[in-house]
């Protein structure tokens, strides 16, 4: 084993502990910040993709101005004002997790071999601030001004709501 495995299993280990972290956490403001130890964990492994771009787009844009959203909407819900979780919905939760781990392993046992036998090679212009560009204004305008478009909506949403409060 090489070093880059090495720490590529090490960094996807901490960043599939503090996803679970996330889901198991009773309080919404600490299950926020497990969620950016988990958004960095993965600008880290686009580090290790030697995509410098794309890793400092996911901490500034992900862990940065989304999570401020987050927490802006869970201090404004109130969380400590809220009924106390039920059983059913953590058992409807719990058969929609097990479904998908089930789906995950019928699409990954026929391959086999095939699937972990090392990833496809990447360019090396990948992670450029160029191609990023490049594919964002071609490719995929559309939905990058149908994301804005809804997180404009939803900022007014939460401006309105902050208000009527008031």
């Amino acid at each position: 084993m090489n070093a880059e495995l090495i720490t590529f299993y090490i960094l996807a280990t901490l960043l599939i502990v503090s996803s679970l972290s996330v889901i198991f956490q009773r309080n919404p403001i600490y299950s926020a910040l497990s969620l950016v130890a988990a958004l960095f964990f993965v600008a880290v492994l686009f580090l290790t993709l030697q995509a410098p771009m794309l890793a400092i787009l996911q901490i500034l844009i992900y862990a940065g101005a989304i999570m401020v959203i987050f927490l802006f909407v869970i201090m404004l819900l109130n969380p400590d004002a809220r009924e106390p979780r039920r059983f059913l919905w953590w058992g409807f939760g719990s058969l929609a997790a097990g479904i998908l781990a089930l789906e995950l392993i019928a699409l990954v046992i026929p391959r086999g071999a095939k699937v972990w036998s090392g990833g496809g090679a990447v360019g090396p212009d990948f992670g450029s601030p160029k191609k990023l560009a490049e594919s964002l204004f071609t490719d995929f305008m559309l939905p990058f001004e149908v994301a804005s478009v809804l997180l404009l909506v939803a900022l007014i949403g939460i401006v309105v709501l902050a208000k009527r409060e008031a």
